[in-house]
């Protein structure tokens, strides 16, 4: 089985779109605890995005971490900490 590139993940990207408003429904319904882990340097998906979840969800854990867009790279052990750390409080 090939597994998806970046480019074309990046070329599926719009298909997404059209489905915003179900998604931001359902955290608003659901009451799924959310955490947003993101760069603050990212300039395709913009900080402002990650801080909308707070919009549908006033629990939204929101973090802006000093980096560029793959914001993971080279910090797997922040965002390693950050997700288990909330899987603990929300019972995962």
């Amino acid at each position: 089985m090939l597994t998806p590139s970046r480019l074309d993940l990046f070329k599926d990207y719009g298909t997404n779109l059209p489905l915003y408003p179900k998604f931001q429904e359902y955290f608003r319904t659901s009451k799924v605890p959310i955490l947003a882990a993101w760069g603050k340097g990212d300039l395709i998906f913009v900080p402002p995005g990650a801080t909308a979840f707070k919009k549908d969800s006033e629990t939204a854990e929101i973090h802006l971490l000093d980096a560029p867009h793959f914001a993971l790279e080279g910090r797997e052990e922040v965002f390693a900490e950050l997700i288990l750390n909330f899987f603990t409080r929300h019972g995962i």
